[in-house]
Protein backbone atom coordinates (compact mmCIF):
# COMPACT_ATOMS: atom_id res chain seq x y z
CA UNK A 1 0.00 0.00 0.00
CA UNK A 2 1.47 3.35 -1.02
CA UNK A 3 2.57 5.51 1.92
CA UNK A 4 0.50 8.54 0.86
CA UNK A 5 -2.70 6.46 0.68
CA UNK A 6 -1.91 4.85 4.02
CA UNK A 7 -1.36 8.20 5.73
CA UNK A 8 -4.53 9.62 4.21
CA UNK A 9 -6.62 6.77 5.62
CA UNK A 10 -5.11 7.12 9.08
CA UNK A 11 -5.69 10.89 9.11
CA UNK A 12 -9.24 10.53 7.79
CA UNK A 13 -10.41 8.39 10.71
CA UNK A 14 -8.33 9.94 13.48
CA UNK A 15 -11.11 12.04 15.01
CA UNK A 16 -14.11 10.00 13.93
CA UNK A 17 -17.04 9.98 16.38
CA UNK A 18 -17.68 6.33 15.46
CA UNK A 19 -15.57 3.43 16.64
CA UNK A 20 -16.28 0.21 14.74
CA UNK A 21 -15.53 -3.50 15.02
CA UNK A 22 -15.89 -5.60 11.85
CA UNK A 23 -17.03 -9.17 12.47
CA UNK A 24 -16.29 -11.68 9.66
CA UNK A 25 -13.99 -9.08 8.09
CA UNK A 26 -12.54 -11.21 5.28
CA UNK A 27 -10.00 -9.35 3.15
CA UNK A 28 -11.34 -6.01 4.38
CA UNK A 29 -13.89 -4.75 1.86
CA UNK A 30 -16.29 -3.53 4.55
CA UNK A 31 -13.53 -2.14 6.78
CA UNK A 32 -11.88 -0.32 3.86
CA UNK A 33 -15.10 1.33 2.73
CA UNK A 34 -15.96 2.40 6.28
CA UNK A 35 -12.50 3.91 6.70
CA UNK A 36 -12.77 5.81 3.42
CA UNK A 37 -16.10 7.21 4.65
CA UNK A 38 -14.39 8.50 7.81
CA UNK A 39 -15.23 5.80 10.37
CA UNK A 40 -12.50 4.52 12.64
CA UNK A 41 -12.36 0.73 12.61
CA UNK A 42 -10.61 -0.67 15.66
CA UNK A 43 -10.44 -4.34 14.71
CA UNK A 44 -11.39 -6.89 12.09
CA UNK A 45 -12.26 -10.40 13.26
CA UNK A 46 -11.93 -13.39 10.96
CA UNK A 47 -11.21 -17.10 11.36
CA UNK A 48 -9.63 -17.53 7.90
CA UNK A 49 -5.87 -17.03 8.24
CA UNK A 50 -5.41 -16.59 4.48
CA UNK A 51 -7.07 -13.16 4.53
CA UNK A 52 -4.77 -11.67 7.17
CA UNK A 53 -2.19 -10.25 4.79
CA UNK A 54 -4.80 -8.49 2.62
CA UNK A 55 -6.61 -7.06 5.62
CA UNK A 56 -3.48 -5.75 7.32
CA UNK A 57 -1.80 -4.47 4.14
CA UNK A 58 -4.70 -2.23 3.14
CA UNK A 59 -6.25 -1.09 6.42
CA UNK A 60 -3.57 0.71 8.43
CA UNK A 61 -4.01 0.99 12.17
CA UNK A 62 -6.69 -1.70 12.34
CA UNK A 63 -6.03 -4.76 14.48
CA UNK A 64 -6.58 -8.15 12.84
CA UNK A 65 -7.84 -10.83 15.23
CA UNK A 66 -8.00 -14.42 14.07
CA UNK A 67 -10.93 -15.45 16.22
CA UNK A 68 -13.81 -17.87 15.91
CA UNK A 69 -16.70 -15.67 17.02
CA UNK A 70 -18.76 -18.72 17.96
CA UNK A 71 -16.22 -19.36 20.73
CA UNK A 72 -15.92 -15.77 21.99
CA UNK A 73 -17.79 -14.09 24.81
CA UNK A 74 -19.16 -10.60 24.34
CA UNK A 75 -16.58 -9.01 26.68
CA UNK A 76 -13.86 -9.89 24.15
CA UNK A 77 -15.66 -7.81 21.53
CA UNK A 78 -16.81 -5.05 23.86
CA UNK A 79 -13.33 -4.04 25.00
CA UNK A 80 -12.20 -3.42 21.42
CA UNK A 81 -14.25 -0.22 21.04
CA UNK A 82 -12.68 3.16 21.78
CA UNK A 83 -13.93 4.49 25.14
CA UNK A 84 -16.34 7.41 24.89
CA UNK A 85 -17.14 6.82 21.22
CA UNK A 86 -20.31 5.87 19.41
CA UNK A 87 -19.91 2.16 18.78
CA UNK A 88 -20.67 0.42 15.50
CA UNK A 89 -20.82 -3.36 15.30
CA UNK A 90 -20.53 -4.27 11.64
CA UNK A 91 -20.30 -7.47 9.70
CA UNK A 92 -21.26 -9.70 6.84
CA UNK A 93 -21.71 -13.22 8.18
CA UNK A 94 -20.62 -15.80 5.56
CA UNK A 95 -23.33 -15.98 2.93
CA UNK A 96 -22.83 -19.58 1.82
CA UNK A 97 -25.57 -21.00 4.11
CA UNK A 98 -28.15 -18.76 2.45
CA UNK A 99 -26.92 -18.47 -1.15
CA UNK A 100 -29.05 -20.02 -3.87
CA UNK A 101 -25.84 -21.67 -5.07
CA UNK A 102 -25.62 -23.70 -1.85
CA UNK A 103 -27.43 -27.00 -1.42
CA UNK A 104 -28.41 -28.32 2.00
CA UNK A 105 -28.22 -24.85 3.54
CA UNK A 106 -29.65 -25.93 6.86
CA UNK A 107 -26.70 -28.24 7.45
CA UNK A 108 -24.03 -25.66 6.61
CA UNK A 109 -21.37 -25.15 9.29
CA UNK A 110 -21.83 -21.34 9.23
CA UNK A 111 -25.61 -21.35 9.71
CA UNK A 112 -25.46 -20.01 13.28
CA UNK A 113 -22.99 -17.15 12.74
CA UNK A 114 -25.73 -14.54 12.40
CA UNK A 115 -27.12 -15.78 15.72
CA UNK A 116 -23.72 -15.06 17.26
CA UNK A 117 -23.84 -11.57 15.75
CA UNK A 118 -27.22 -11.11 17.47
CA UNK A 119 -25.80 -12.44 20.72
CA UNK A 120 -23.12 -9.75 20.72
CA UNK A 121 -25.68 -7.05 19.91
CA UNK A 122 -27.90 -8.06 22.84
CA UNK A 123 -25.01 -8.08 25.32
CA UNK A 124 -22.97 -5.08 24.11
CA UNK A 125 -25.81 -2.79 22.93
CA UNK A 126 -23.66 -0.80 20.48
CA UNK A 127 -25.29 2.41 19.37
CA UNK A 128 -25.11 1.34 15.70
CA UNK A 129 -25.26 -1.93 13.77
CA UNK A 130 -24.83 -2.71 10.10
CA UNK A 131 -25.19 -6.06 8.39
CA UNK A 132 -24.87 -7.10 4.74
CA UNK A 133 -25.71 -10.45 3.14
CA UNK A 134 -27.24 -12.14 0.13
CA UNK A 135 -30.95 -11.42 -0.59
CA UNK A 136 -31.77 -15.11 -0.04
CA UNK A 137 -31.16 -14.60 3.69
CA UNK A 138 -34.74 -13.32 3.94
CA UNK A 139 -36.06 -16.60 2.51
CA UNK A 140 -33.61 -19.47 2.97
CA UNK A 141 -32.42 -18.08 6.29
CA UNK A 142 -35.74 -16.61 7.31
CA UNK A 143 -35.69 -17.99 10.86
CA UNK A 144 -32.20 -16.76 11.69
CA UNK A 145 -32.85 -13.41 9.99
CA UNK A 146 -36.14 -12.93 11.83
CA UNK A 147 -34.38 -13.67 15.11
CA UNK A 148 -31.67 -11.12 14.30
CA UNK A 149 -34.14 -8.34 13.48
CA UNK A 150 -36.29 -9.23 16.51
CA UNK A 151 -33.23 -8.95 18.74
CA UNK A 152 -32.51 -5.49 17.39
CA UNK A 153 -36.06 -4.26 17.93
CA UNK A 154 -36.30 -5.76 21.42
CA UNK A 155 -33.11 -3.90 22.30
CA UNK A 156 -34.53 -0.54 21.24
CA UNK A 157 -33.06 -0.15 17.75
CA UNK A 158 -34.62 1.61 14.79
CA UNK A 159 -34.09 -0.81 11.90
CA UNK A 160 -33.91 -0.16 8.16
CA UNK A 161 -33.34 -3.10 5.83
CA UNK A 162 -33.70 -3.54 2.08
CA UNK A 163 -32.33 -5.44 -0.89
CA UNK A 164 -30.30 -2.90 -2.87
CA UNK A 165 -28.69 -2.83 -6.31
CA UNK A 166 -24.94 -2.32 -6.07
CA UNK A 167 -24.99 -0.54 -9.44
CA UNK A 168 -26.84 2.32 -7.74
CA UNK A 169 -23.79 2.93 -5.53
CA UNK A 170 -21.21 3.21 -8.31
CA UNK A 171 -20.18 -0.46 -8.33
CA UNK A 172 -19.61 -1.77 -11.89
CA UNK A 173 -21.43 -5.07 -11.47
CA UNK A 174 -24.99 -6.36 -11.25
CA UNK A 175 -25.15 -7.43 -7.63
CA UNK A 176 -28.07 -7.53 -5.21
CA UNK A 177 -27.42 -7.41 -1.47
CA UNK A 178 -29.57 -7.33 1.64
CA UNK A 179 -28.37 -4.34 3.66
CA UNK A 180 -29.40 -3.46 7.20
CA UNK A 181 -28.71 -0.40 9.33
CA UNK A 182 -29.86 -0.14 12.95
CA UNK A 183 -29.52 2.64 15.53
CA UNK A 184 -30.33 3.28 19.17
CA UNK A 185 -29.79 7.01 18.61
CA UNK A 186 -32.96 7.60 16.58
CA UNK A 187 -34.77 6.76 13.37
CA UNK A 188 -32.44 5.62 10.63
CA UNK A 189 -32.80 5.08 6.89
CA UNK A 190 -30.70 3.40 4.23
CA UNK A 191 -28.80 5.73 1.91
CA UNK A 192 -30.11 6.08 -1.61
CA UNK A 193 -27.58 5.28 -4.30
CA UNK A 194 -26.24 8.28 -6.21
CA UNK A 195 -26.34 6.42 -9.52
CA UNK A 196 -29.91 5.10 -9.58
CA UNK A 197 -30.44 6.04 -13.21
CA UNK A 198 -29.12 3.13 -15.32
CA UNK A 199 -27.52 5.63 -17.68
CA UNK A 200 -25.13 6.51 -14.83
CA UNK A 201 -24.14 2.97 -13.89
CA UNK A 202 -20.41 2.28 -14.09
CA UNK A 203 -19.49 -0.17 -16.80
CA UNK A 204 -16.97 -2.93 -17.39
CA UNK A 205 -15.13 -0.63 -19.78
CA UNK A 206 -14.81 2.09 -17.14
CA UNK A 207 -13.59 -0.42 -14.55
CA UNK A 208 -11.07 -2.51 -16.49
CA UNK A 209 -10.74 -0.97 -19.95
CA UNK A 210 -7.31 0.57 -19.32
CA UNK A 211 -5.62 -2.59 -18.02
CA UNK A 212 -2.89 -4.24 -20.04
CA UNK A 213 -4.30 -6.62 -22.71
CA UNK A 214 -3.49 -10.27 -22.05
CA UNK A 215 -3.67 -13.54 -23.91
CA UNK A 216 -4.65 -16.84 -22.30
CA UNK A 217 -2.00 -17.73 -19.74
CA UNK A 218 -0.23 -14.36 -19.98
CA UNK A 219 0.77 -12.25 -16.95
CA UNK A 220 1.21 -8.51 -16.46
CA UNK A 221 4.75 -8.15 -15.04
CA UNK A 222 3.66 -5.07 -13.11
CA UNK A 223 0.70 -6.63 -11.32
CA UNK A 224 0.75 -10.17 -9.90
CA UNK A 225 -3.05 -10.25 -9.81
CA UNK A 226 -3.47 -9.35 -13.49
CA UNK A 227 -2.78 -12.86 -14.78
CA UNK A 228 -5.02 -14.69 -17.25
CA UNK A 229 -5.78 -18.34 -16.52
CA UNK A 230 -4.34 -20.69 -19.12
CA UNK A 231 -7.21 -22.12 -21.15
CA UNK A 232 -7.21 -25.63 -22.53
CA UNK A 233 -7.12 -26.00 -26.29
CA UNK A 234 -10.87 -26.72 -26.38
CA UNK A 235 -11.79 -23.81 -24.13
CA UNK A 236 -9.63 -21.50 -26.20
CA UNK A 237 -11.61 -22.60 -29.24
CA UNK A 238 -14.82 -21.95 -27.31
CA UNK A 239 -13.95 -18.42 -26.26
CA UNK A 240 -12.78 -17.61 -29.81
CA UNK A 241 -16.10 -18.89 -31.14
CA UNK A 242 -17.99 -16.64 -28.69
CA UNK A 243 -18.82 -13.26 -30.26
CA UNK A 244 -17.17 -10.30 -28.63
CA UNK A 245 -19.00 -7.89 -26.34
CA UNK A 246 -21.74 -9.99 -24.77
CA UNK A 247 -21.62 -13.12 -26.93
CA UNK A 248 -22.73 -16.53 -25.63
CA UNK A 249 -22.17 -20.20 -26.46
CA UNK A 250 -25.26 -20.34 -28.66
CA UNK A 251 -22.97 -19.39 -31.54
CA UNK A 252 -20.65 -22.37 -31.07
CA UNK A 253 -20.45 -25.21 -33.56
CA UNK A 254 -22.00 -28.42 -32.18
CA UNK A 255 -18.64 -30.07 -31.62
CA UNK A 256 -17.77 -27.50 -28.93
CA UNK A 257 -21.03 -27.76 -26.96
CA UNK A 258 -20.83 -29.73 -23.73
CA UNK A 259 -23.17 -32.72 -23.47
CA UNK A 260 -24.74 -31.32 -20.28
CA UNK A 261 -25.63 -28.10 -22.12
CA UNK A 262 -27.30 -30.01 -24.95
CA UNK A 263 -29.84 -31.47 -22.52
CA UNK A 264 -32.98 -29.48 -21.78
CA UNK A 265 -31.89 -28.80 -18.18
CA UNK A 266 -28.63 -27.28 -19.35
CA UNK A 267 -30.19 -24.76 -21.70
CA UNK A 268 -31.29 -22.44 -18.89
CA UNK A 269 -27.66 -21.63 -17.97
CA UNK A 270 -27.11 -19.50 -21.03
CA UNK A 271 -24.56 -17.15 -19.49
CA UNK A 272 -21.98 -19.87 -18.80
CA UNK A 273 -18.95 -19.41 -21.09
CA UNK A 274 -20.34 -16.02 -22.11
CA UNK A 275 -18.50 -12.74 -22.51
CA UNK A 276 -19.22 -9.58 -20.54
CA UNK A 277 -20.49 -6.46 -22.27
CA UNK A 278 -18.15 -3.50 -22.39
CA UNK A 279 -20.77 -0.87 -21.75
CA UNK A 280 -22.85 -2.53 -19.04
CA UNK A 281 -22.04 -3.45 -15.45
CA UNK A 282 -20.41 -6.85 -15.07
CA UNK A 283 -22.22 -9.88 -13.66
CA UNK A 284 -22.09 -10.74 -9.96
CA UNK A 285 -18.52 -11.57 -9.00
CA UNK A 286 -18.31 -14.99 -7.36
CA UNK A 287 -15.45 -16.88 -5.76
CA UNK A 288 -14.94 -18.69 -9.10
CA UNK A 289 -15.26 -15.70 -11.41
CA UNK A 290 -11.89 -16.17 -13.13
CA UNK A 291 -13.07 -19.30 -14.94
CA UNK A 292 -15.12 -19.00 -18.14
CA UNK A 293 -17.07 -22.15 -17.29
CA UNK A 294 -18.50 -20.62 -14.11
CA UNK A 295 -20.63 -17.83 -15.56
CA UNK A 296 -20.43 -14.85 -17.91
CA UNK A 297 -16.80 -14.26 -17.01
CA UNK A 298 -15.21 -14.05 -20.44
CA UNK A 299 -13.42 -10.80 -21.25
CA UNK A 300 -15.50 -8.61 -23.61
CA UNK A 301 -12.98 -8.90 -26.44
CA UNK A 302 -9.79 -10.66 -25.35
CA UNK A 303 -9.85 -14.45 -25.67
CA UNK A 304 -9.66 -15.32 -21.97
CA UNK A 305 -11.45 -15.18 -18.65
CA UNK A 306 -11.16 -12.10 -16.47
CA UNK A 307 -8.22 -11.86 -14.07
CA UNK A 308 -8.24 -11.52 -10.30
CA UNK A 309 -7.37 -7.83 -10.64
CA UNK A 310 -10.27 -7.26 -13.00
CA UNK A 311 -12.60 -9.08 -10.60
CA UNK A 312 -11.38 -6.89 -7.73
CA UNK A 313 -11.96 -3.71 -9.76
CA UNK A 314 -15.47 -4.90 -10.65
CA UNK A 315 -16.03 -5.34 -6.90
CA UNK A 316 -14.92 -1.67 -6.53
CA UNK A 317 -11.66 -2.40 -4.72
CA UNK A 318 -9.02 0.28 -5.42
CA UNK A 319 -6.45 -0.73 -8.02
CA UNK A 320 -3.76 -0.51 -5.33
CA UNK A 321 -5.46 -3.09 -3.09
CA UNK A 322 -2.91 -5.77 -2.28
CA UNK A 323 -4.27 -9.28 -1.71
CA UNK A 324 -1.20 -11.51 -1.50
CA UNK A 325 2.48 -11.16 -0.50
CA UNK A 326 4.63 -10.70 -3.59
CA UNK A 327 7.37 -12.89 -2.19
CA UNK A 328 4.97 -15.86 -2.00
CA UNK A 329 3.46 -17.89 -4.80
CA UNK A 330 0.00 -16.53 -5.54
CA UNK A 331 -2.83 -18.70 -4.24
CA UNK A 332 -5.42 -17.93 -6.91
CA UNK A 333 -8.17 -19.92 -5.23
CA UNK A 334 -7.72 -18.10 -1.92
CA UNK A 335 -7.67 -14.65 -3.52
CA UNK A 336 -10.70 -15.49 -5.68
CA UNK A 337 -12.55 -16.42 -2.52
CA UNK A 338 -11.54 -13.13 -0.85
CA UNK A 339 -12.78 -11.08 -3.79
CA UNK A 340 -16.01 -12.96 -4.43
CA UNK A 341 -17.03 -12.96 -0.76
CA UNK A 342 -16.20 -9.31 -0.11
CA UNK A 343 -18.52 -6.45 0.71
CA UNK A 344 -17.90 -4.04 -2.19
CA UNK A 345 -15.94 -1.14 -0.65
CA UNK A 346 -18.06 1.47 -2.44
CA UNK A 347 -21.22 0.04 -0.87
CA UNK A 348 -19.48 0.05 2.52
CA UNK A 349 -18.46 3.67 1.98
CA UNK A 350 -22.06 4.69 1.26
CA UNK A 351 -23.22 2.96 4.45
CA UNK A 352 -20.46 4.62 6.44
CA UNK A 353 -21.33 8.07 5.13
CA UNK A 354 -24.99 7.48 6.00
CA UNK A 355 -24.06 6.43 9.54
CA UNK A 356 -21.86 9.49 10.04
CA UNK A 357 -24.65 11.79 8.81
CA UNK A 358 -27.09 10.01 11.13
CA UNK A 359 -24.78 10.45 14.13
CA UNK A 360 -24.24 14.12 13.35
CA UNK A 361 -27.98 14.73 13.07
CA UNK A 362 -28.86 12.82 16.24
CA UNK A 363 -26.06 14.08 18.46
CA UNK A 364 -26.66 17.70 17.44
CA UNK A 365 -30.13 17.44 18.96
CA UNK A 366 -28.58 16.00 22.15
CA UNK A 367 -30.92 13.02 22.20
CA UNK A 368 -30.42 10.67 25.12
CA UNK A 369 -30.31 6.89 24.79
CA UNK A 370 -33.19 5.01 26.39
Amino acid sequence: MKKAIRNDLIERVQNSPISAVDLFCGAGGLTHGLMISGIRVEAGIEIDKQVEYAFRANNPGVEFLRWDVARKNYQSIQKLFRPGSIRLLAGCAPCQPFSKLTNGAGKHKDWDLLDNFGRFVRKILPELVTMENVPELEERGSDVYIRFVRTLKECGYSVAAEVVRCEDYGIPQSRRRLVLLASRLGEIALPEGRYRNPSRWRTVRQAIGTLRPLASGEADPGDPLHVASLLSRTNLERIRATPRDGGTRKHWPDRLVLACHQRHTGKSYGSIYGRMWWDRPGPTMTTLCTGIGNGRFGHPEQDRAITLREAALLQSFPRTYDFWPREEKLNRKAVGRMIGNAVPPKLARALGEALLSHVEAETSTKKVLP
